[in-house]
This record gives C-alpha cells, structure tokens and sequence, in this order.
C-alpha cells in the first residue's frame, strides 16, 4: 500500500521515499510513500522527477499509486521532487471549484454533477435549472467576495457514516478525506487545495454552453486568471487601436463599423444581380438561336464557383425560349438553367444525364446543379445537355 502524502500536505513538493517495485524496464515505479497527486476526480497528475527521471504520468491502482518514468530507474532510496508551478495551479483550480460550486448550490440551488480541470481552464457541468448571464455575474462576484475574505480551507478525516453536512453525498465507505471552506462548503475530496480563499486568486468565468441536461461553466482561477485577463485586456487594445478608439468606445464602433459593413454588402448583391441581368440580356442578344428558335450558351470555368454564374444563368433564361450551360473544371461540375418555354425541365434532365456519368445532383424544372468525379465525365455529361 502506498501512504498518501498529499492528503495531509499539498504543500509538500520535496520527499525521500523507497522503492518498493519497478516495472516494465524499470520506468514503471511503485514507491512506499509518495507526494505525486494520480489522475482522479477530475485533476490531472502532477509531474516532478525521482531520482532525477522525469515522472511523465501517476496513476491510482487502489491501494497503490503506479509512476510513469521517462527513464530506467535503479536504486533503492530516490528524492523526489513535485513540479511546484503545475501543482499550486493544480490547487488553485481544485479549491476556485469547490468554491464555485458551493456559490452556485448557495444562491441558485444549482448541483455540480462533474468537475474537469484542463491544462488552459477548468469545467464544472452544473444541474437543477438553467444559468443566465445575470446568474454567471452573480456568482463570480459572490465567489471573489469571499476570495477576499481569506477564509480558511481545512483538511479532516471522517467516518463515511458519521460525516454529516456535506455538499454532496458520498457513497464510499469507511474514511473520507474532507475539504472545508469555512462557513461555506464541506465536500469529501482525494485533491490538492491550499489553505485559505485568497490563495485561490481571482475567479473568472469564461463560458457557459448547454452541455444536454446539464449547464457547463468554463472558468479559471489564479495565476491562469491573472493570463487571460492580460491576453483579453492585450487583444482589445489591438482592436482599438485598430479602429484608432479606446478600448470603452470599441464595442459601439465595432457594433457601427458591423452595421455597415453589412449595409454596404447589401448593396454590393444588389449591383452584383443588376449587372448580371445587364449581362444575361446582352449575351442573350448576341447568341443566335438555332433552328427551333432555341437559344443555347454554355459557359466552362478552371476552377471557382458555379454560384458567380448563378445570376447570369437565370438572367439569361429569363428571356423566351433560352438555355444556359455553366460547367467547372476543378472541382468537375454543371448547372443548368432553362426558360419556362423550352420545353426542358432542368432537373430531370440534368439528373438523367448525372446518373449516366456516375454523378449527383438535381434540382427544380428551371435551375439545376450537380457534380462528377473527373473531368471526362463532365465532358460526357455536357454531351447530353
């Protein structure tokens, strides 16, 4: 069995400990006693070095706790380092949780049902009824407010049929290790915390999205708060500076420029149909009609899109008895657009003529589009238009 130092001190990052077995070559090491926090309840490992091998991964085996070494190990007695850095923001993220949560049971009566600490922000999922923006605002502001009042944060032991108040239930059995923001949150717990609020730092919350039954909270805390705020607070002065405005003025410029960016593509489709109408006439004009008084014109591109044509097409065919071909190399495509009066339904025909080439596509009786795999049988396809 091997003792559990982090349950009694999250604060120990250096220890002597004797190597009980090593496996797979030495790079698996199981040790009598060990600091080294395993992947569990949502907080990923810490990371450090035995010996002076790196330890790339700890894993909890239940009465034991494996250690993934980057190197073969040899010896009996090794020292033993914790990456400080990786496990005091372990344990900011781990207690700004445990504090959210109880914020939210507090004002909202909203449970957290699952915990995620990820290397960039933190996740609790959130059940009982739906978080609004004001909800979020509340809660952050209530969760920095007691950030501020440094309260304690104390580690107990249990018996699991005794412990009484907790957030919520357990279902073990036997001992349970207990984490407690006083005057707030009693919930049993295996992680790494620190010893009073302000030690978490600020609490920001990034985002909230419906995650199926359930709302989830993206947040940080911390050193990881203190990044973001200077990465947005970095982001929105380049904005600002690129609208040559403070960064107070910026959404409403930005709402303005938006406003009309939209206002001048409006007008931009608008010249853009005009000119093709313009254009469908006057190709129309100049294309001869054959025999049966029929006007054909097809149109074959490189590469682009057949929906710069789209326009031209229906132009063209809005005039009597008329038929336009568009076709596109790369990627192999067709479109084709008739009159009402030409006695072709674009749909049908152009998906008989698909189907022959192995093709799909289809479409109503005046505009159809459609695609093939290669270039020959795009050549096939126009054959029978």
């Amino acid at each position: 069995m091997t003792e559990r130092l982090y349950y009694a001190d999250s604060y120990l990052c250096s220890f002597r400990a004797q190597v009980v077995e090593t496996t797979a070559g030495g790079l698996t090491v199981y040790l009598d006693r060990t600091a080294f926090y395993p992947t569990s309840g949502g907080q990923p490992c810490d990371t450090g070095s035995i010996a002076g091998r790196a330890v790339l991964d700890v894993i909890d085996e239940g009465e034991r706790i494996a250690h993934r070494l980057s190197a073969p190990l040899a010896g009996d007695g090794v020292d033993c380092a914790i990456d400080w850095a990786r496990r005091f923001d372990h344990m900011q993220q781990h207690s700004g949780q445990h504090l959210l949560s109880a914020v939210f049971a507090e004002l909202f009566a909203l449970d957290t049902v699952s915990f995620h600490l990820g290397a960039d922000s933190a996740t609790i999922d959130l059940e009982g009824g739906a978080v609004d923006p004001p909800a979020v605002r509340e809660a952050e502001r209530r969760a920095n407010a007691i950030v501020f009042e440094n309260r304690p944060v104390t580690i107990g032991f249990a018996d699991a049929a005794a412990a009484s108040g907790l957030r919520k239930p357990s279902d073990r059995e036997g001992a349970l290790r207990i984490v407690t923001i006083a005057d707030l949150d009693r919930s049993a717990c295996g992680g790494t915390h620190v010893r009073s609020t302000g030690e978490i730092g600020p609490i920001l919350i990034r985002k909230i999205e419906k995650v199926r039954e359930t709302t989830r909270v993206e947040f940080v805390c911390g050193g990881r708060a203190i990044r973001l705020a200077r990465a947005d607070f970095d982001a929105l002065s380049a904005a600002a500076h690129l609208f040559s405005v403070s960064i107070d003025d910026l959404p409403a410029v930005a709402a303005a420029q938006l406003e009309a960016g939209r206002a001048a593509d409006k007008a931009r489709r608008k010249l853009e149909v005009e000119l093709a109408a313009y254009h469908g006439r006057e190709l129309y004009a100049a294309t001869a009609p054959d025999t049966g008084g029929l006007r054909r014109h097809t149109r074959r591109l490189e590469r682009g899109g057949l929906e710069e044509l789209r326009a031209l097409a229906q132009s063209f065919t809005a005039q009597t008895k008329s038929v336009f071909v568009a076709a596109l190399n790369d990627p192999p495509s067709v479109l084709l657009a008739v009159s009402a009066d030409s006695g072709i339904d674009a749909g049908q025909a152009l998906k008989a003529a698909l189907a022959e080439s192995g093709g799909r596509g289809g479409g109503s009786a005046r505009i159809a589009q459609g695609s093939v795999g290669s270039r020959d049988s795009l050549d096939r396809v126009l054959e029978k238009l």
